[in-house]
This record gives C-alpha cells, structure tokens and sequence, in this order.
C-alpha cells in the first residue's frame, strides 16, 4: 500500500512538474510575442585606419610603423548591450556624441550587422536615420519615394497606392517631380519622414531627424507620431532633445561608451543624465580654476 501511495505521490509531483513546465513554456511563448526588439548581449566593432586618426605629427611619429603600415585599430561603438522592447511601448535613447545610440539603430534596422550577439526583430521596420539616407540625389522625390517605400517592404502596387498620401503629407508639391539634388534639409526631411510613416510600420526608428525643418511641419510630425503610437506602433527615439523624452516615451535609457548605464522612467533617466553633466561640468570648472591658479603662481 505504501508503494502504492508513493507512487500515485510521484505521479502526482511529475503531473505538477509537467504541468509548470507547459504554463512555463506558454508564458515564454507569450512574453515572446510581446517583444519587438530583443538584443542579447549585443556588441558592434568597427576598425578605424591610424592614418584617419593621427591629427597631429606627435601622434604619427610615436605610431609609425603602424601608420606606415595601414594598421587599424579597434572602435567599440556596441558593448554587451542586452535590452528588450515590448510591441507598443515607445523607448527613447539619450547619450553623448559617439556613446553608441545611432549604432542602436542602425543595428535594429538591420542596416548594420552586429559583430556579436543575437538581435530579435518581431515586426515590419520603418526607420528615419541619416537625413537623406536611401534617397538618391539623381532622380526625382517622386520616383524615391516609390523606390523607398518599396525597400521598406511595400510591393510595387503598394507603394504606387499609397503615393498620393506621401506627396500629400510631405507638402512638397512641384517639387516632387524635381531631382533631390535640388532639395534643402528641409525638404530632404518631409519626403523621408512621409514615406517612412505611410508604410505601415510596426516598428518606427527615429535618429535625431525631429530638429529638421520649420515649426509648422515638426509639429505635424509630432501628431503623426503620437497617432501612431496609439494605433500600436512600437518607437525606438533617439534624441538630444531633453523634452522629447517625456512626451514621446514610455521609457528611456542612457547610453554611454557602449553600454547602457541608467534605465527607467523618461523623467527619472533625463534627470541622473542632466545631473551627471553639471557634475562634469563643475568638475572641469575646478580643474580649470586650478590651471589658472597655478599659472599665476608660477
């Protein structure tokens, strides 16, 4: 009987172990479908030549041979950067130049493979980087938008359907039958913003591109992006703009020499990173003020 009893005990601890094991499963399945972009452990490595980097005679004399030679040295622009972001929510980066966060999305839009790690993206990927990247100079706005709005995953018919709605959001008017080497920034920037929000993005990249442009058409862009976000689109912001964060973001992250060092609420990361900076600020005052002070000792 005892057996017996032990052994319904055992078959019973099993069902349960099972049992946890499928809901642990299904749980994963289902948080798995949650995320849009899933970095893990992800790292970016670029090999800079010493000849770019040697600015001054000192510099290429104590680095000789290597700059004779042509060797490069290694830039980590990405190091170990693990980070998820859930269908819907809306992350804004904030760092200094050359902290990594352009690298961020240039990687999230597999634009730029990373040299290790592993990168997840759930979803179609609309992303406005460098002004004017993907557009070619020689032909006209209209025939880039097409050729754009195609690379982003529209089929020809699409994109041919959704034109009107391109050219009519950019403003562009004549314009759009002109070359883009004719356009300003500005101009570059409505076509590019336009086309990237009318193809039915699930995820949308943005790098910094907001301060384009006049007044007017910014704030146009601001509504669209806030129209997007309540249809479910998932945002990735990049921003040197302190006030973007809290208005457009969920939830914010620092980005300094590759990692990222503070994550939370937009207010509570654009107030630790603001804070950081006046201290190095007021630090640099100091050293200043004792350069000055030893110079007029000695």
């Amino acid at each position: 009987m005892r057996s017996r009893i032990l052994g319904a005990t055992q078959q019973s601890g099993i069902a349960r172990t099972v049992e946890a094991s499928v809901s642990a499963a299904a749980t994963r399945m289902a948080d798995a479908g949650e995320i849009a972009i899933s970095f893990e452990n992800v790292s970016k490595h670029y090999s800079l030549s010493l000849q770019k980097q040697a600015t001054d005679f000192k510099t290429m004399l104590l680095h000789l041979p290597r700059f004779l030679s042509g060797a490069r040295r290694p830039f980590v622009a990405l190091d170990g950067v693990t980070l998820q972001v859930r269908r819907g929510e809306s992350l804004g980066i904030i760092g200094p130049n050359g902290s990594g966060k352009s690298t961020t999305l240039r990687v999230m839009s597999r634009i730029t493979p990373p040299t290790a790690g592993v990168v997840t993206v759930n979803g179609r990927v609309s992303a406005l980087l460098e002004l004017g990247s993907g557009f070619h100079p020689q032909i006209t706005g209209r025939e880039n938008a097409i050729l754009n709005a195609v690379l982003l995953g529209l089929t020809l018919n699409e994109a041919r359907a959704v034109l009107p709605e391109i050219i009519g959001f950019s403003e562009l008017g004549d314009f759009i039958d002109q070359p883009m080497r004719t356009y300003s920034s500005g101009m570059f920037f409505r076509l590019g913003f336009s086309v990237a929000v009318h193809v039915k993005p699930e995820i949308l990249l943005i790098d910094e591109v907001l301060a384009v442009g006049d007044a007017e058409f910014q704030k146009k862009c601001m509504d669209h992006i806030h129209a997007l976000r309540r249809q479910g689109v998932t945002l990735v912001l990049v921003t040197h703009d302190m006030l973007s964060l809290p208005m457009f973001c969920d939830r914010g992250i620092l980005i300094e020499a590759g990692k990222i060092t503070d994550e939370g609420t937009p207010q509570q990361v654009v107030h630790n990173y603001l804070a950081r900076v006046e201290r190095l600020l007021a630090l640099k005052e100091d050293e200043r003020e004792q350069l000055r002070l030893a110079q007029g000792t000695s």
